[in-house]
């Protein structure tokens, strides 16, 4: 399970000192059925309507959806500049919670450093991100995510990320 690394917070692996990287936690209410919103997170086709802030596109996702899969999705800015970041699946509870690490890519899925995509701070070669589903009453689906391992300077930029995309997450689920 967790580890604490301080009287008030836990993360799910501990390997991230949270002085330097503090956990991006991001909480969002769905109208939508659970089904259509895990299916937001598991289909390539339906990822790429939503995947990236507002301001950016999805021009691929490649998702191998198994324990010990791996995802590769592209993010293109309005500039037309495409970031690579990609995963490994770690754990799957269908409908429930999805872990998978996360890192920058190339366009082949290879590992590169957040430095190479003109990143600023000491970012891990791979963080995590949890993403836990569940009914928050009869109409409503909630999901939390937790980022970890986002260097401190990048903390607020991650969470209106998240933010972002959920936000087109939330008009993709809720109005098809």
């Amino acid at each position: 399970m967790g580890t604490i690394i301080n009287n008030d917070t836990v993360t799910t692996t501990g390997k991230f000192n949270l002085q330097q990287s503090p956990l991006v936690v991001v909480t969002k209410f769905f109208n939508a059925p659970l089904k259509r919103v895990w299916q937001a997170w598991t289909n390539e086709n339906m990822m790429k309507q939503w995947w990236g802030p507002e301001e950016f596109t999805s021009p691929s996702a490649k998702i191998d959806f198994r324990v010990g899969g791996s995802s590769l999705l592209a993010m293109k800015d309005p500039n037309g500049e495409v970031i690579w970041s990609g995963g490994v699946y770690k754990e799957i509870i269908p409908y429930k919670k999805i872990v998978t690490t996360d890192h920058f890519a190339d366009e082949k899925g290879n590992i590169i450093s957040a430095n190479d995509v003109g990143m600023p701070g000491d970012w891990p070669m791979d963080a995590l991100i949890t993403i836990e589903f569940s009914d928050a009453n009869e109409e409503q689906v909630k999901i939390i995510i937790t980022h970890e391992g986002i260097p401190k300077d990048m903390h607020d930029d991650c969470v209106e990320g998240w933010s972002s995309s959920l936000n087109k997450l939330q008009r993709l689920v809720e109005h098809h």
